[in-house]
C-alpha cells in the first residue's frame, strides 16, 4: 500500500551550471569560482575557479569563501571564511592549517571574562592546553576552567552531561561564560546541549577535532544526548558563536575516525552536490591518504553545503532533513547493536546503502549509481552493510521512535532521480521498505 504524505524534494541548488538555476527573487545570489581544490580566499560576491574551471554559484546563502593567503615567514594565513547566514546568530565557520596559534580567532567570540572548556581524555592531552593559551594569551582578564569527560558515544548520556553543569555550578560562572566544544561529535553534541540548558543558554564555541565533527555535527546548532531508546532524542537547536577548524588536528585522528567522518563528505554529493560526488570520486585515494589540499577542499565544500541547508532551514522543518541520508537506518544500527560499537559514520554508510537499496527497488535511480554509491563507500573502508546481528524487528522498533516519524508516519530520506537529488517523503510503497530490510537482514 501506498500512503500519502507531503513530499520534499531537493533537487541541484548547488549545481555547477548557473543557467540552470531559478534565482530567488528574496535573496542575493553570488558568483564563486575556485582556483584549485585548496582555493584561495575572496569574500562574498568575488569570483574564484573550482577543480573543473566552471563557474560555481551559490544561491540564497551568504555562504562566504575567505581565502587562505599565501603566508610569509613573518604573515599568518588568513582562514578560509564559511558563514552561515542566520540573520542577527549568523556566525563564521573558520578554517586553516594552525588556526590554534591564532588567538585572536578564539578570543574575538568570548563575551565574558570566564570560560569552560569541554574536552575527553583522549583529545584534552593533545590540544587543552593549546586552546587555553588561544583564550589567554595577551587576555589576563579570562579565566579558563575545563572538564575532561570519558571519551566514546556510549557516554552521550545524561549522567555525562551533568558533569558539565556540575563544574559550571562549583566554578560559579555566570551568564556571561562562554562554554568551548574541543573534540569530536560527541564532545560538540553535549557541550552545546550543556550551553543551551545552562542558565536557559550561555554563548559557546566549536573546536571540532574530527572529520566528522569538521564537516557536519560542529555546523548547524544540533546538540543533544541519546537515550537507551534511541539516538538524540534529546536536544535543542543552538548556534554557536562560531566553529574553528584547524585542520592540523586531523594529524593525531585515528585511521578509522577518518573513514566514519568521509561517510558525511559522501552525503554531501549524493543528494545535492554531483561534481563534489564526481570529485571525490577522483580524490578518495588522496583524502585516505590525508592530502593535505584535498582534505581541505573537502572540508570547505561540506561546510558549504551544510552552511547552506541550515541557512535555509534552520530547524529542520523540512529541506535540512535531507541531510539525514542514511541516518534513520545508521541510528538503529547505533541503537540496536550498542552506541560507540560501530562509530556514527560506520553506521550512516551501511545505511545510506541501505537507503540507495530502497531508492533502487521504488524505481527512482537506476542500477548505475548502486554501484557508484558502493564503489566509493568501499574506497574510503566503510561498512556496505549492518552487523550480522541486527533483525528486521529491531529496525523497525528502533525506526518507529525516530525524529523524522510524523503522525505516526515514518518519512526518509531517498534517492530519486540522477545523481544530487533526494526526497524527503512519507509517500512510498512500504513493501520497498520490508524488502531492503529483509534483504539486508538475517532474521
Amino acid at each position: 500500500m501506498t500512503s500519502t504524505a507531503n513530499t520534499i524534494s531537493l533537487s541541484l541548488p548547488t549545481t555547477h551550471n548557473p543557467s540552470s538555476l531559478s534565482k530567488p527573487k528574496s535573496l542575493p545570489d553570488f558568483y564563486l569560482r575556485f582556483r584549485n581544490q585548496n582555493p584561495k580566499l575572496t569574500r562574498v560576491g568575488i569570483s574564484v575557479t573550482s577543480p573543473n574551471n566552471r563557474i560555481r554559484t551559490l544561491s540564497t546563502i551568504r555562504a562566504s569563501t575567505a581565502s587562505v593567503m599565501e603566508a610569509s615567514s613573518k604573515e599568518k594565513a588568513l582562514p578560509t571564511i564559511v558563514e552561515v547566514d542566520l540573520g542577527n546568530r549568523s556566525y563564521p565557520i573558520y578554517i586553516g592549517s594552525g588556526l590554534l596559534d591564532q588567538p585572536e580567532l578564539l578570543q574575538r567570540h568570548v563575551h565574558g571574562k570566564r570560560v569552560l572548556v569541554v574536552t575527553n581524555s583522549t583529545v584534552a592531552p593533545l590540544y587543552l592546553d593549546k586552546v587555553v593559551d588561544a583564550l589567554t594569551r595577551g587576555n589576563p582578564n579570562v579565566s579558563v576552567d575545563s572538564v575532561i569527560l570519558p571519551d566514546g558515544e556510549k557516554y552521550k548520556n545524561m549522567e555525562t552531561l551533568m558533569k558539565v553543569f556540575d563544574k559550571a555550578i562549583e566554578s560559579r560562572l555566570d551568564r556571561r561564560c562562554t562554554f568551548v566544544a574541543l573534540g569530536g561529535g560527541v564532545i560538540g553534541d553535549m557541550c552545546g546541549f550543556a550551553a543551551a540548558s545552562f542558565l536557559r543558554g550561555v554563548n559557546f564555541i566549536q573546536i571540532p577535532t574530527t572529520v566528522m565533527a569538521q564537516v557536519d555535527s560542529s555546523v548547524g546548532g544540533k546538540t543533544g544526548i541519546n537515550h537507551p531508546l534511541g539516538k538524540n532524542l534529546i536536544g535543542a537547536f543552538y548556534q554557536p558563536q562560531c566553529v574553528l577548524i584547524d585542520t592540523d588536528t586531523l594529524n593525531t585522528l585515528p585511521d578509522r575516525e577518518l573513514a566514519s567522518g568521509l561517510a558525511e563528505v559522501i552525503k554531501y554529493g549524493l543528494i545535492r552536490d554531483a561534481v563534489f560526488f564526481e570529485w571525490q570520486e577522483k580524490n578518495m585515494a588522496a583524502l585516505m591518504a590525508r592530502d593535505p589540499s584535498a582534505m581541505a577542499y573537502a572540508i570547505k565544500r561540506s561546510c558549504e553545503n551544510k552552511a547552506e541547508v541550515v541557512s535555509l532551514d534552520e530547524k529542520e522543518s523540512g529541506l535540512r532533513a535531507t541531510l539525514n541520508l542514511g541516518h534513520t537506518f545508521g541510528h538503529a544500527i547505533e541503537t540496536g547493536f550498542g552506541y560507540g560499537v560501530w562509530l556514527h559514520g560506520e553506521a550512516v554508510a551501511a545505511g545510506m546503502v541501505m537507503a540507495v537499496d530502497m531508492s533502487y527497488r521504488l524505481g527512482w535511480i537506476d542500477d548505475l549509481l548502486v554501484k557508484r554509491v558502493l564503489n566509493i563507500l568501499q574506497q574510503a573502508k566503510l561498512p556496505t552493510a549492518p552487523p550480522d546481528t541486527i533483525t528486521v524487528e529491531m529496525f523497525k522498533s528502533v525506526m518507529a521512535v525516530d525524529k523524522k516519524v510524523a503522525d505516526g508516519l515514518l518519512r526518509l530520506i531517498l534517492l530519486k532521480g540522477s545523481l544530487g537529488n533526494c526526497v524527503f517523503t512519507g509517500d512510498y510503497d512500504r513493501k520497498a521498505l520490508d524488502d531492503t530490510l529483509r534483504a539486508f537482514c538475517k532474521s
